[in-house]
């Protein structure tokens, strides 16, 4: 067990550490670089150099027992082809599917539509006197945008977009214990239409395409194969992309000088989502599943431990970003852990930063200033999101 010092706390599942975790990360970063919570026995590491190598170093932290806390330690077992719960090689073959549709430029083609969808948002909200950045801008985006990408018809996304995001809701303070949100089964009616309806999107894709798979067969893929793939996409396409959005609203009414600045120069948009993605991370706590020893700052984490990898700590280490509690439009873009590292890298990465970027003109265009209104706020977590459940503003 690691020998620490310090009298330091960290629980993923406390709500007062969750509404305001950076003093704890500091003092993890500080303290207790290689942290042990026996209540719920796991690691944990905060530095930005142990978070890349956490994330990166497939040998010694795998995740193929998921990246979840809570599926890491209740042993779920995944069905074939959740590749974001993958080693290599399975990892390889299905991901590689996948990076067929999401490549920077085909996600770059999309503009017209994110920006068709959020220009229709916001000008219904004009004259208002406020809006609210989860409700009206951020549960909607992201759902519109993969339910053109899916093939799913527009009066059923919100539903589906319900289904996608609540198998990691969760009460406050409390683990996710329901795993059925897990299960692809609410796509199955889109699948079976979309195989009679052909057509430009994912779905028609994944029906489609031949690839060799881990045994050397060239195969379709099966239809509960193509359940999954369709749901984590769902899921990954609209919660975080949401909770983006929502502190986009949160983080630039705290700090109204640099919305100053991008509303004197929106050239600086693209800029700004990455330096709000590395600021306040959607997904804070990455975990893996220990397959060897592995040492850091001369303790050792036994094989068969979970760890976490607290990006939200590395995203604000001093030792890799100069001034890291500070909220700067002008840093220089890259170098967070927010769309994870290495060959787990966020494949709607290119989509999320264009969704970002688009809201954040369309808004500004708009509504160059606006306040939030504390008292409707409320923040939502688990141990894998962090963000707005709701976030009225007023607008001038």
């Amino acid at each position: 067990m690691v020998q620490q010092t310090t009298d330091v706390y960290y629980d993923p599942y406390d709500v007062d550490i969750s509404a305001d975790p950076y003093p704890v990360f500091r003092r993890l970063r500080d303290q207790a670089p290689l942290y042990y919570n026996q209540p719920h026995d796991f690691y944990a590491i905060s530095r930005a150099d142990d978070v890349e190598r956490g994330l990166s170093d497939r040998e010694n932290f795998s995740n193929a027992r998921s990246d979840v806390l809570e599926f890491i330690k209740a042993g779920v077992e995944f069905p074939s082809g959740i590749f974001i719960f993958e080693d290599p090689p399975l990892h390889t073959v299905h991901r590689s599917l996948i990076s067929r549709v999401f490549t920077p430029k085909k996600m770059a083609a999309l503009e017209p539509e994110v920006r068709e969808y959020t220009v229709r948002c916001l000008d219904a909200l004009v004259g208002r006197g406020g809006f609210d950045f989860v409700h009206d801008l951020g549960a909607q985006i992201p759902m519109r945008v993969m339910g053109m990408l899916l093939g799913i018809p527009e009066n059923e996304q919100e539903m589906v977009r319900d289904h996608a995001i609540s198998g990691i809701a969760t009460e406050p303070g409390q683990p996710i214990t329901d795993m059925s949100g897990l299960s692809g089964d609410l796509f199955a009616t889109y699948i079976d239409w979309r195989a009679e309806n052909p057509s430009d999107d994912i779905m028609t894709t994944l029906l489609n395409v031949e690839f060799e798979d881990e045994t050397g067969t060239i195969r379709r893929l099966g239809r509960e194969e193509i359940l999954t793939y369709i749901n984590i996409i769902a899921a990954a396409g609209n919660e975080t992309t949401m909770r983006l959005i929502g502190w986009m609203g949160k983080v630039l009414a705290d700090n109204p000088d640099q919305r100053r600045v991008l509303v004197e120069n929106r050239s600086l948009a693209p800029g700004a989502v990455d330096e709000l993605l590395r600021y306040e991370p959607p997904g804070p706590c990455v975990a893996r599943y220990v397959v060897n020893d592995a040492e850091f700052h001369g303790q050792t984490v036994p094989a068969g431990s979970t760890l976490l990898c607290l990006v939200g700590a590395a995203n604000r280490d001093e030792r890799r970003f100069p001034d890291p509690d500070s909220f700067d439009v002008r840093r220089k873009p890259g170098g967070h852990f927010t769309f994870s590292h290495g060959i787990h890298f966020c494949l709607g990465a290119s989509l999320a930063r264009l969704e970002g970027r688009v809201v954040l003109e369309e808004v500004l265009e708009r509504f160059p200033e606006w306040t939030v209104e504390e008292g409707g706020a409320k923040l939502t977590s688990s141990s894998t999101v962090r963000g707005w459940e709701s976030l009225p503003v007023s607008v001038r």
